[in-house]
């Protein structure tokens, strides 16, 4: 499956043909398999999806962060500016990740050490990958604290994680990632379990400090509202494939897979009519390690027809920049142009 987004000198990151896969119990599970994407410098690329579609597994390859055993990167190419990530040493990759390229895990609480303050984990970085000694290291530390909106970040940053709210320890776990100013910042689920108003301002301080810095930001969720304003580009993900990709506004306006549409449709809309039910998608998602014959989505979808349950769907190029795997992609795509016209 070849990328949409074509190369260009200004691609920080080149994922082709990546497939991850885990040894279990059950079986072999292809939690990513064989997608592609890139990512322009200073550029903000939403993957989306529901739990389980591969969204996170994508991006742990992409910082060789992958649990062997039981999972492997199996094949494909990484490229993050011109540097072949699954070639490197561990040694070598560990000089990179955290410096050139950091991640924000989704959960504050078991990503943050509870046993060691926050200066101790924020310094740590600094001593790694800048060379600072203590001083300059907590300077840089208290620095970072009020770059992210800590209130009084003199007083609290010889506090524990425990000493801070969920909010908190997210504004934390960013500061920690951008204390070397990493030129490629991943932002895995990072406002989950945030209520709405702490959820808008780590997000605003994402685009903030993305439009400072120039950073290139890959943001993974499964909520298209947080993405909508965010984001250049979307990658759609379902199984471990890539069932949809485009530019953010297209996607929104005009999707061309069945899944998209589904998860357009669920997002609940504030002229909703009270009392009327909330649209799902029917079903659960696949077992992956026991996916169907033909289209992984074929019991969920409204399109369905004999040719999916047979045939493994092709990627459509709808133009340029829009591609969508299903067998109908062209009809969906026509029938989204039709219903945005009828609005």
């Amino acid at each position: 499956m070849m990328a949409a987004f074509h190369m260009n000198n200004g691609t920080i990151l080149s994922v082709k043909d990546l497939r991850t896969y885990f040894q279990t119990e059950d079986g072999v599970v292809k939690a990513v398999d064989g997608i592609s994407f890139e990512l322009k410098k200073g550029e903000t690329l939403g993957i989306v999806g529901e739990s389980g579609s591969g969204k996170s597994v994508t991006n742990l390859s992409v910082m060789r962060l992958i649990p062997e055993p039981p999972g492997k990167i199996v094949s494909g190419e990484i490229t993050f500016d011109s540097t072949d990530v699954c070639a490197l040493p561990l040694d070598e990759m560990r000089m990179i990740r955290g410096k050139r390229m950091a991640m924000i895990f989704q959960d504050p609480m078991t990503s943050l050490n509870p046993f060691l303050k926050i200066s101790t984990q924020l310094m740590e970085v600094t001593q790694l990958h800048l060379g600072h000694n203590k001083k300059q290291a907590h300077a840089h530390a208290l620095k970072m604290l009020k770059t992210v909106g800590i209130p009084d970040a003199e007083a609290r940053l010889d506090n524990y994680p425990h000493e801070f709210s969920g909010g908190m320890r997210q504004r934390v776990m960013i500061a920690m990632a951008l204390s070397c100013d990493p030129e490629l910042l991943i932002a895995d689920e990072p406002t989950t379990a945030l209520d709405v108003t702490i959820q808008a301002q780590i997000l605003e301080l994402i685009k903030d400090l993305k439009s400072r810095m120039g950073t290139s930001v890959i943001l993974i969720t499964h909520d298209l509202g947080v993405v909508a304003g965010m984001t250049e580009n979307i990658i759609v993900m379902y199984a471990g494939k890539v069932f949809e990709q485009a530019p953010t506004r297209e996607l929104f306006a005009t999707p061309a897979n069945p899944y998209t549409k589904g998860l357009l449709k669920s997002v609940p809309d504030p002229a909703h009519e009270q009392g009327k039910e909330l649209y799902q998608i029917p079903g659960l998602p696949p077992d992956v390690a026991r996916l169907p014959p033909g289209c992984p989505f074929q019991e969920r979808c409204y399109r369905v027809e004999d040719i999916c349950r047979r045939e493994f769907p092709p990627f459509v190029r709808i133009n340029d920049d829009h591609h969508s795997l299903c067998h109908f992609a062209d009809e969906v795509y026509a029938e989204s142009i039709q219903e945005k016209a009828a609005k």
